[in-house]
């Protein structure tokens, strides 16, 4: 691999986006966790209030000489709804948002431009109300243990088969020239 970047996004629960982004070509690491709160070191108990303002994320490492970082967007806007306020399926709160943390300037200026194009094309009838922000140094924290890895150490998890499984299915459709 090349040098590595790194991208950081939320669209709901994090076993879900992390399955999906694990499918990606260069893609070399995905690991759950949350940012964009006020509590240091939140653990999901916390987080799961709401009451923190982390957001349910992903970490992704990726070689941009084989996925561009406007693919890893195409992927994530697809395969969630960036229309929705603070919730995604079954999932409410302000902790399942749909939410971009740049780490670069050139990110937030692709995100930012998708976003307009997304909401001139009329693609998901309402505005995209995904935010782009930038991600602080140290605010982003791993996930526990138990969450790692999610759907495929817990296939039989009704979670999985109803709302996994479906998503990752769509995704398999939709950009099989970005899977592994």
């Amino acid at each position: 691999m090349n040098q590595s970047q790194t991208a950081i996004f939320g669209g709901g629960c994090f076993w879900c986006t992390e399955a999906v982004f694990k499918m990606m070509k260069g893609v070399s690491l995905v690991k759950p966790g949350y940012a964009g709160g006020t509590v240091p070191n939140p653990t999901y108990d916390q987080v799961s209030t709401g009451k923190t303002g982390h957001a349910e994320v992903i970490y992704i490492e990726y070689d941009p000489s084989v996925v561009e970082y406007k693919n890893l967007l195409t992927v994530f806007f697809g395969s969630h709804d960036p229309t929705t306020l603070n919730k995604q399926g079954a999932d409410i709160g302000t902790q399942y948002r749909s939410v971009i943390f740049y780490t670069t300037p050139e990110q937030k200026e692709i995100a930012e431009k998708m976003i307009q194009e997304i909401d001139s094309s009329s693609e998901f009838g309402d505005p995209v109300v995904t935010e782009v922000v930038p991600l602080k140094d140290g605010d982003f924290y791993n996930a526990e243990t138990y969450h790692q890895d999610y759907f495929t150490n817990h296939p039989e998890n009704m979670y999985c088969h109803v709302v996994i499984n479906p998503k990752l299915e769509k995704v398999q459709k939709r950009f099989a020239d970005l899977l592994k």
